[in-house]
């Protein structure tokens, strides 16, 4: 018979084992897509959820899913690595925000770019966004995108 104070000890050590090593993370791709998905009903009024799925030193890595135009957004001590899952858009930045607002400290929202650049995007594509580059993504009426983005704090 096991003692109740043993269980409890091995329970204590086997919960401190990891499989794998710290900050050690795999997602399959239909991993991503299905939590892609599942965002889609729990949307916010930007028609925009996403969700974090582990943070690991200075990275914290998101399944984003948008179905409109979000946001111009501006973060200064963050840069964003963004893996086009699924859908298309255009990626509009650099130039100036317009109507900017302090949404949280070193983050700064606004309703569009003026004198920036945009790009086309669609599924495969990767986008590289150093902290403090104005960004927005903009999608078509009807149109839905998908991405994975790692954040890394500068």
């Amino acid at each position: 018979m096991i003692k109740p104070m043993l269980l409890i000890v091995l329970a204590a050590g086997l919960a401190g084992q990891s499989s794998e090593p710290n900050g050690f993370h795999f997602w399959t791709r239909a991993e991503l897509d299905s939590t892609a998905n599942a965002l889609a009903p729990k949307m916010d009024v930007h028609k925009f959820k996403s969700d974090t799925l582990a943070s690991a030193g200075n990275h914290r890595f998101m399944v984003v899913h948008r179905e409109a135009t979000g946001e111009v957004e501006y973060h200064a001590t963050e840069d964003d690595v963004i893996f086009i899952q699924s859908g298309s858009g255009t990626l509009a930045y650099g130039g100036t925000i317009v109507n900017p607002r302090n949404t949280a400290p070193n983050e700064i929202r606004g309703d569009s770019i003026t004198g920036g650049m945009e790009r086309k995007v669609a599924a495969g594509d990767v986008i590289t966004i150093p902290a403090k580059l104005p960004h927005q993504m903009k999608l078509e009426q009807g149109a839905q995108l998908n991405y994975f983005a790692v954040k890394v704090t500068e």
